[in-house]
């Protein structure tokens, strides 16, 4: 059983994760040019699909009935993206990836996340 402060750095993870899909400028940097600190798309993709479990047990995480819903979404719409999409060049500034950057953003103030 995973303690209570454990919880939270599990759930601070993912929030950084969705904070890197959410920022343009650090994917232009760690995705395009691949300069360091960061990581590629590929180990964004990685990360995020690891916290699958979080939303699956989201009570458990202490996230708010509304607070999974914008999860819940953005899920759904960042999954089907990079199904399809796998090289950033090609899709960094279209509107279906501005679409999930701003859906990003949503989560993070959802759950007042800021570092």
């Amino acid at each position: 059983m995973m303690s209570e402060e454990n919880r939270k750095d599990v759930l601070d993870s993912f929030l950084e994760t969705i904070k890197w899909i959410s920022d343009t400028e650090y994917q232009k940097r760690a995705w395009i040019q691949g300069e360091p600190p960061g990581t590629d798309f590929d180990e964004t993709v990685n990360y995020y699909s690891d916290g699958k479990w979080i939303l699956e047990n989201y009570k458990d995480f202490g996230i708010s009935e509304s607070q999974f819903q914008i999860l819940r979404k953005f899920d759904e719409q960042f999954r089907g993206f990079y199904e399809n999409n796998n090289w950033p060049p090609a899709f960094i500034n279209t509107p279906e990836w501005t679409k999930i950057t701003l859906m990003a953003k949503q989560v993070l103030e959802a759950f007042n996340y800021h570092k």
